[in-house]
């Protein structure tokens, strides 16, 4: 899923923008293979709580954005996804959906379950959903677009938010987001520059990451129970990442953010040697408030010690691999 460990992970600790440019070359969406983990879980979401995930801020048309990022989409990775402007065909689906009438033609049986789950899904949202719902099956990424001015979220597609609700988030300001967030007082600041960076010519990426108690990929308030880690030890947590990237729509003065969400096990997430004393550094210096907001005030100690011996074993077994 394109997370970079290295640049994400840092100590001490900072809630910051943590901004970067895009390398030359580099994607900033993600096709799914049909019945993969993330188009599941999506699927799940989609077909039976469609209204946590998929909101607008009324009034608010999300046309030109939407085109602009299936004309992206189809430029980006035309063996997933074609587009002439009035309809969209999610080729390893085969399923194609119509702009403006929201029509949803099924070309051909898809490759997992009874094999008409996708058309089903996108019969059962309202027609002016099913492109952004075409799209939210298709690719990893979850979406929401961005007013650069106003610096708010106006429309939200978002089926695996990290521990919040799309229906919170949108018509809000960039700010009023993000003011829950833990020591986020450069993040706040940097909204407007930020907006500006995000609907410019270039494009950007930046990187999120958490320890976490659970498996899933949809972390919505709604289905996570509040103690995350009641039933899971820090020797089985797992890594839960996002790689965020702005796609720029400056005619329209908006941005389409992408969130790439990924959860797997931790001990696979720290194999490489280093990771596990960086990663222990980086919480060792996160404020308490900090840790409350992430949740792991109560793992704290145990999560650190943990990491510690697998730093420590990694340390020990450096020379032997080298030897080898």
């Amino acid at each position: 899923m394109h997370f970079d460990f290295d640049a994400a992970v840092s100590a001490p600790f900072r809630m910051q923008p943590g901004l970067r440019r895009l390398a030359a070359g580099a994607t900033q969406l993600t096709p799914l293979s049909p019945g993969s983990r993330h188009q599941r879980e999506k699927l799940a979401v989609l077909s039976a709580f469609w209204p946590r995930a998929l909101v607008q801020q009324p009034g608010f048309d999300a046309g030109p954005a939407i085109a602009a990022l299936c004309e992206h989409a189809a430029l980006e990775h035309p063996a997933a996804w074609q587009w002439d402007g009035e309809r969209a065909t999610a080729l390893k689906l085969g399923v194609a959906v119509d702009r403006a009438s929201g029509d949803v033609q099924p070309l051909h049986g898809g490759d997992f379950g009874l094999g008409d789950e996708i058309p089903r899904c996108m019969l059962g949202l309202p027609a002016s959903w099913r492109l952004a719902g075409l799209l939210a099956l298709t690719f990893a990424e979850d979406l929401a677009i961005v007013d650069v001015a106003g610096t708010t979220i106006p429309w939200l597609a978002v089926a695996l938010p990290s521990h919040w609700a799309p229906q919170d988030k949108v018509g809000r300001p960039f700010a009023e987001v993000h003011a829950p967030v833990a020591d986020a007082t450069l993040v706040v600041r940097a909204a407007q520059p930020l907006m500006r960076l995000a609907g410019g010519a270039e494009r950007w990426e930046r990187f999120v990451w958490n320890v976490s108690g659970h498996s899933r990929l949809c972390a919505h308030p709604e289905v996570v129970a509040p103690d995350r880690w009641r039933d899971t030890p820090v020797a089985a947590a797992y890594w839960r990442t996002e790689r965020q990237t702005f796609i720029p729509v400056p005619a329209r003065g908006q941005a389409v953010f992408t969130i790439a969400v990924d959860v797997v096990p931790l001990a696979l997430a720290i194999d490489p040697p280093g990771r596990a004393a960086a990663l222990h550094d980086a919480i060792a210096t996160m404020s308490p408030a900090v840790l409350d907001y992430r949740g792991l005030v109560s793992v704290r100690d145990d999560l650190l010690a943990w990491l510690a011996s697998r730093a420590s074993f990694a340390s020990q077994d450096a020379p032997a691999r080298g030897a080898l």
